[in-house]
C-alpha cells in the first residue's frame, strides 16, 4: 500500500485490506499544521455550517485557543460562547446543558480535547446538527470517531455520535499542552496492540466480526511515533505531527468500523470500571494515563496466556446476583445486561474448549503476529515519563486486582479478560 494514509482516506482512495470499495469517512476536512493562526475563519467557512455557531469550551481551552477562534469567527458568523464551568465531565447532564444553550444555533464548534469533544459530538448527534473541533491537546483519539464516551446514571457507555465535519490541529498549540495531556495521547495510542489482539481473539474463537482496515491505517505512523517519544516530550513539532496523525487515524479506524472495537478492548474495560467505581481519595487521572497502565496489564496477561497451552474454560462464575451485589442494584442491572450476552454455560464452555484444543497453535500464531512485547510498550511510556504502574495513579494493589477481575462484567466485548476469567487465571494471586 503506497501513499499517505490520511490523505488517501480523505480523498476516498485508501484501498480496503478487507476487500470491497476504497474506504471513505464522513469528515470533510482534517488540517494538521504548524500553526493555524489567521486561518480559523477560512477553515470553518469552508465547512458551510451555518451563520449561528455555538463555541463550546472551558476556562482553560478558552485561554489557550478559544478566545482566538471566537475573535476569528466573529466576522463570518454569530458566535454564542458556551463556557463550561470548572473541569467538565462527559456526562448526560452536561450534554443536555450544552444542547439547551445551543438550541438556536446551526452548529457546534468544540474547542478542547476529550471531554469537550465528546460532549459536542454527542449533543450534536442528538439534535441533528453538524459540529467541528479545534483541538487544544493531543490527549486522545476521539477527534475523528463517531462514538462518544458518556456517563449515564454512573455507567460509562460508548454512544453513537456525529462525525466532525472538520478537525483542526495546530501543532504549536498541541506542543504547549501540559505534559500530562501529551503523555495521555501517547497512552491512548499505546493500546493498539492489546486492542487488536483482544478483537482478533473474539473473531478467531467466537466468529465475531473483525477488520484489518483500522490497523492498516496506522501501519506507517505508529512505529514512527514510538521511536520519537523523547523528541515529542521536548516539543518537537514533527514528533507532535506523528502523534496527531496517529490519534486522527485511530479515530478514523473506529469510524470505518462503526464502533470503538479497534481501539477499545480489555484495557479500556479496566479503565472504565475504575472511573465508574474509583477508590476513595484517589486523585483524578487523565484517560490516556490510565490506558497506558491498563494496556501494560493486558499486554502481560496476553503474553502469559499465549506462552502456555490452550486454556481450559469452565462456565462463567459471575451470576446475576453477584454482579448486582458488586456494582449495586441499578448499575449492576445494566452491567448484567451487557455481561449476560457473553457469559458461558457448561455447554458453551465445552464447545470453546474443543475449538481451543483444535486451533490453539493457529490462534496463538495469528495473535502473536500483531502483538508488541509488553517490555517495549513499557519502555515507550518510561521514555515519556508517563505512569507505568497502578500505584503511581493512586490505585492500591488490592483495589486494582479487583478492578481487573470485574472489568469484563461491564461490557459485552469478549477479551483476554474473559478467557482468563473463565479459565480461573484471574483468581490467581500472581496474575498481575
Amino acid at each position: 500500500m503506497t501513499g499517505d494514509a490520511l490523505d488517501s482516506l480523505l480523498r476516498g482512495t485508501f484501498a480496503d485490506p478487507d476487500g470491497g470499495p476504497a474506504l471513505t469517512v464522513p469528515t470533510r476536512s482534517v488540517v494538521i499544521a504548524d500553526t493555524l493562526a489567521g486561518d480559523e475563519a477560512e477553515l470553518v467557512a469552508g465547512l458551510h455550517l451555518g451563520r449561528k455557531l455555538a463555541l463550546v469550551g472551558d476556562d482553560n481551552t478558552r485561554r489557550v485557543l478559544g478566545a482566538r477562534v471566537s475573535s476569528a469567527l466573529a466576522p463570518i458568523a454569530q458566535v454564542t460562547e458556551i463556557p463550561l464551568p470548572g473541569r467538565p465531565h462527559a456526562d448526560q447532564e452536561t450534554a443536555e446543558a450544552i444542547r439547551r444553550d445551543s438550541a438556536g444555533c446551526d452548529a457546534l464548534i468544540a474547542v478542547g480535547s476529550g471531554t469537550i469533544n465528546d460532549l459536542c459530538k454527542y449533543g450534536a448527534a442528538q439534535d441533528g446538527k453538524p459540529y467541528a473541533v479545534f483541538a487544544t491537546a493531543p490527549s486522545m483519539n476521539g477527534y475523528t470517531s463517531v462514538n462518544a464516551a458518556i456517563t449515564i446514571d454512573g455507567h460509562k457507555k460508548s454512544l453513537p455520535a456525529v462525525a466532525a465535519a472538520g478537525v483542526f490541529l495546530d501543532l504549536e498549540v498541541l506542543s504547549q499542552a501540559p505534559p500530562r495531556l501529551i503523555r495521555s495521547g501517547l497512552g491512548d495510542s499505546l493500546c493498539r496492540p492489546t486492542a487488536q489482539v483482544d478483537w482478533l481473539l473474539a473473531h478467531l474463537l467466537l466468529d465475531r466480526p473483525y477488520r484489518e482496515a483500522p490497523f492498516a491505517l496506522l501501519a506507517a505512523d505508529e512505529p514512527a511515533l514510538f521511536e520519537s517519544v523523547e523528541a515529542l516530550m521536548q516539543g518537537d513539532l514533527e514528533a507532535m505531527r506523528r502523534l496527531a496523525r496517529t490519534l486522527v487515524l485511530s479515530g478514523f479506524g473506529m469510524t470505518v468500523c462503526g464502533g470503538s472495537h479497534p481501539a477499545s478492548q480489555g484495557e479500556h474495560l479496566i479503565s472504565h470500571i475504575i472511573e465508574m467505581m474509583p477508590p476513595a481519595g484517589c486523585p483524578e487521572a487523565f484517560h490516556g494515563e490510565q490506558i497506558g497502565v491498563t494496556t501494560l496489564t493486558m499486554a502481560r496477561l496476553q503474553e502469559r496466556m499465549l506462552a502456555e497451552g490452550p486454556p481450559r474454560l469452565r462456565a462463567s462464575a459471575p451470576a446475576e446476583a453477584a454482579v448486582k451485589a458488586h456494582f449495586g442494584a441499578e448499575l449492576g442491572a445494566a452491567c448484567w445486561r451487557e455481561f449476560a450476552g457473553k457469559r458461558l454455560d457448561e455447554k458453551a464452555a465445552e464447545r470453546l474448549n474443543a475449538r481451543l484444543a483444535a486451533r490453539w497453535d493457529e490462534i496463538r500464531a495469528r495473535l502473536a503476529a500483531v502483538m508488541r512485547p509488553s517490555a517495549e510498550l513499557e519502555a515507550v511510556l518510561r521514555k515519556a515519563g508517563a505512569p507505568t504502574t497502578p500505584e503511581v495513579l493512586g490505585w492500591p494493589a488490592a483495589f486494582y486486582r479487583e478492578a481487573v477481575r470485574h472489568a469484563r462484567e461491564i461490557r459485552d466485548r469478549y477479551t483476554f479478560l474473559d478467557l482468563a476469567g473463565d479459565s480461573g487465571l484471574l483468581d490467581r494471586p500472581d496474575i498481575l
